[in-house]
């Protein structure tokens, strides 16, 4: 329990999937951590805790980060996008329905961080080659798909295919 007074807890302030959230939360408490455990969103995964995987991938104020890797107290005042986020209610983006058309996922569990990568690509770069979206994708494992479905979801999203 946090005690108002305690020299380890800080009063976060962070908007996330486009809604404020106050909480006091521990100095030491990573991002995803206080994604997953205190707000429940789980669509980010914890994998190898060090940045390599990429399964923990989320948007933070426009750029893709790791959430294994910072700490909550780092994205105060910040803007933070989740895969459950992402869409919005009901809704799929096109790399979204891109990804479900070409069955680029099995067991599923890299996908947050594959979609979150290639929608921040495609922002950047409608067309991207196939190059390109491996370069992008350097930073996410997947132990499944062998990655050739991924890429023709996220070509096919930007119109190449």
């Amino acid at each position: 329990m946090l005690h108002h007074t305690s020299p380890h807890a800080f009063q976060l302030s962070v908007t996330v999937n486009g809604k404020l959230v106050e909480r006091k939360i521990l100095t030491h408490l990573r991002l995803l951590d206080f994604l997953r455990n205190d707000l429940r969103l789980t669509g980010s995964k914890e994998v190898c805790g060090e940045g390599e995987c990429g399964a923990c991938t989320v948007i933070l104020n426009g750029r893709t980060v790791n959430a294994c890797l910072i700490l909550a107290v780092e994205v105060n005042g910040g803007n933070i996008v989740t895969i459950e986020g992402l869409a919005g209610t009901n809704e799929l983006t096109e790399l979204q329905r891109s990804f479900e058309d070409h069955h680029a996922v099995q067991c599923g569990y890299c996908i947050p961080g594959m979609v979150l990568t290639g929608e921040k690509l495609l922002e950047r770069n409608a067309h991207p080659s196939r190059d390109e979206i491996k370069y992008e994708l350097s930073g996410n494992i997947c132990r499944c798909t062998g990655y050739h479905k991924i890429i023709d979801a996220i070509e096919l999203a930007g119109g190449d295919l």
